[in-house]
């Protein structure tokens, strides 16, 4: 059984007016200069801002760019409908109002890229939602407890190297470094330790100062 076509009554309405302003308009950008595709061009600039206007209030209720484009668009389409109801020769259009034609393209795309470029509005912050604290359980063990384990054992720590004497002179930090790489190169070729004495003959420096570095290095 074929289903019944139902008539929306609004729909039928908006069609109607769509096509009136959009004729309206048509009208007027014909009366103003702009012949052929150009007049036909007009309704459907109009009417585009005034959607993107209006999906832009559909997401972001307080934005002032958005309203200002839809008013802009809104006294465009009933400014035509008003001028084609007598109250406007089109035959002799005054001069602002060819202005207005002209200049409205652009004027048109600029409201249409700021709408669309616009950024939106930083979603609000979720309120954190307190979770109902646990209900304290009393239990009651009857088992025994489990003796806690034994600490474990602490690692000896290595002994702290030997202070220098109080009247051994000062090595210079890069003088030390230097004594230091030459220890760790014989340490890495030999596997042993630099003695004293070795050292002391690389350094060629004098006794007081190459027994501080010894005793820094702590080198056997």
């Amino acid at each position: 059984m074929p289903r019944s076509i139902r008539v929306d009554a609004v729909l039928v309405q908006a069609v109607i007016a769509g096509a009136l302003s959009f004729a309206h308009l048509h009208d007027v950008a014909e009366a103003a200069g702009q012949t052929g595709w150009k007049a036909w061009a007009y309704p459907v600039s109009v009417d585009l801002l005034l959607v993107a206007a209006w999906r832009r209030l559909r997401t972001a209720r307080q934005d002032k760019a958005a309203w200002t484009w839809f008013v802009i668009a809104l006294i465009a389409s009933l400014g035509a409908n008003i001028a084609t109801a007598g109250l406007l020769d089109l035959k002799h259009v005054p001069a602002w109002l060819c202005i207005l034609v002209a200049g409205w393209p652009a004027l048109a795309f600029l409201g249409g890229t700021l709408l669309v470029h616009a950024p939106a509005e930083p979603a609000a912050p979720a309120q954190a939602v307190e979770e109902p604290a646990a209900p304290e359980v009393d239990v009651h063990r009857t088992d025994e407890p489990v003796p806690a384990p034994a600490p474990a054992p602490v690692p000896e720590l290595a002994p702290a190297p030997t202070p220098a004497p109080a009247d051994a002179p000062a090595v210079p930090a890069a003088l030390l470094d230097h004594a230091r790489k030459i220890a760790d190169a014989h340490r890495a070729s030999t596997g042993s330790p630099m003695p004293a004495d070795a050292l002391s003959a690389r350094l060629q420096l004098p006794a007081p100062m190459t027994n501080a570095i010894t005793a820094q290095l702590q080198l056997t």
